[in-house]
């Protein structure tokens, strides 16, 4: 047998390296100060409440008109009326008899009036549908099928599923088979219910459903016929090739275009409370900005109702003994200083978010006085995160936590903070895109809508207004308007 070759020896040796890495660590303080610093007032209200309730160490400096007199009680303020004492006397309000509660003072002819719940907020879509359903001769198991379908209308009224798919859900949900021919002589039941367009599967078929509805006449016939056959043609408004294919004169074509902007494209919103969806989120000011006329000057102040907090006497740090033998006493030094270190944290966490918010605050405030003494959202100023930055010296990233969902309280009305950032168009220009915008709003409304103005034209007309932006631009602040290019503005 071959011996094996050996293998030469390996060669062992040590040796030591020196590199430096750069390392960022944030520590929990840090984090949680980020944290708190993007709350507004209410979210940072309830933080503080929170913490009054879990931190023993944590409590509210007694205000002035809070001090009790020197002499105990003041009997001033006791006023309790004799029922009330005599109420006073059952331990709990289940207790109390019911005569106790009611007074039996009123006049045989006096007209009692019942109290009842009433809400403000009329019936969703789905409710306000299954109403509607009553109209219909169906029988038990085509009720069902009517709720299905509804069930799947979104607020505009449209069906959100195909037909196949809900018969799916009823197959898997109740049990029940149903027949397409069932189904579909539902779902037509169902769309000739008012608002007209109800239950419709799309824009087209929605407009097509109400034009049904109407009085046969020409105008109404060429109207069906656009939508039906031309729908691609009139969503681009090529209105010359629609006239072409239609073989109407422009009196004609003219009047069934007027007809077509006339219907309503969500005609859910007609079932729906119009208070209920054009119920905005109550907004809560963080800072309040003022104007002095006489001196111009300007105040920023924060709005928040958080207590001025302090650490608990109780819980102030005491000398420690040289030696502690009893565990017990030893675990509540321990908890005492556990408690009174992380209540100083949250009133130190506190300050500083009191100090950055108003530093952010007032620095915006410098770079837009124009438009806090005015209100005028065309003179606001180019303002990016950098140049606060340079203001302050803060982070940027504190200054965006600080800008996030903070809203400011002027003369002139309650404005989100970002509305003050704003890049610049380009490097030389001094227009903000605010400005921007409007100019261009102004511009486009003015135009001609049988000969809408290009890109190319929008930049031709806001540079004769001093503003130098390139077309690229204009397209883009364009979409940010939500106004189409100049071939779907155009208007027959």
């Amino acid at each position: 047998m071959a011996r094996p070759a050996e293998y030469p020896p390996m060669k062992e040796a040590l040796r030591q390296t020196q590199e430096s890495r750069l390392l960022q660590k944030l520590n929990p303080m840090q984090v949680r100060f980020g944290r708190i610093l993007e709350m507004n007032t209410p979210e940072v209200e309830d933080e503080v409440r929170r913490e009054l309730d879990e931190n023993p160490a944590l409590e509210e400096v007694a205000s002035p008109d809070s001090v009790p007199e020197e002499n105990g009680t003041d009997t001033d303020d006791f006023n309790e009326t004799a029922d009330e004492l005599q109420l006073a006397d059952y331990g709990h309000d289940d207790d109390i008899p019911s005569y106790r509660l009611s007074a039996n003072n009123n006049s045989p002819d006096d007209i009692h009036y019942e109290a009842f719940g009433a809400s403000d907020d009329e019936d969703s879509i789905v409710e306000a549908m299954d109403k509607r359903l009553a109209e219909l001769d169906l029988d038990e198991t085509e009720r069902k099928i009517a709720a299905y379908i509804t069930g799947n209308l979104d607020d505009n009224g449209y069906l959100t599923r195909p037909l196949d798919a809900i018969a799916d859900d009823m197959a898997i949900a109740e049990g029940i088979d149903v027949a397409p021919a069932t189904l579909k002589h539902v779902f037509d039941a169902i769309r000739t219910l008012d608002p007209a367009g109800i239950c419709a599967v799309d824009l087209r078929d929605c407009i097509l459903l109400q034009l049904q509805r109407l009085d046969n006449s020409l105008v109404r016939r060429t109207a069906e016929e656009i939508i039906d056959k031309h729908f691609d043609l009139f969503s681009k408004k090529h209105f010359e090739k629609l006239r072409t294919r239609l073989s109407v004169d422009n009196d004609v074509l003219q009047d069934a275009l007027d007809l077509i902007r006339s219907l309503n494209p969500k005609p859910g919103s007609l079932l729906v409370n119009s208070r209920a969806g054009e119920r905005m989120r109550h907004i809560v000011p963080d800072f309040s900005v003022d104007y002095d006329q006489t001196d111009g000057s300007f105040s920023v102040s924060l709005l928040s109702r958080v207590p001025e907090l302090e650490i608990s006497e109780s819980f102030r740090p005491e000398p420690e003994p040289l030696h502690i033998s009893d565990s017990r006493r030893r675990e509540a030094r321990a908890f005492i200083k556990r408690k009174y270190d992380e209540a100083s944290s949250f009133i130190t966490m506190m300050r500083m978010r009191s100090q950055t918010l108003l530093a952010v605050m007032r620095a915006i405030v410098e770079r837009q006085k124009d438009f806090f003494i005015t209100g005028d959202k065309s003179l606001l100023h180019p303002l990016i995160l950098k140049d606060i930055s340079a203001s302050t010296g803060l982070d940027l990233s504190v200054i965006s936590r600080a800008a996030t969902g903070k809203y400011v309280l002027t003369a002139h009305g309650i404005y989100p903070l970002k509305l003050f950032f704003s890049e610049r168009p380009t490097g030389d220009n001094d227009a903000s895109s605010h400005l921007i915008m409007q100019t261009l709003t102004e511009i486009i409304t003015a135009e001609d809508k049988k000969h809408p103005l290009s890109d190319e034209e929008l930049r031709l007309r806001l540079l004769d207004g001093g503003l130098d932006i390139a077309r690229r631009t204009v397209a883009k602040y364009r979409e940010r308007l939500g106004l189409p290019v100049a071939r779907l503005r155009k208007e027959f």
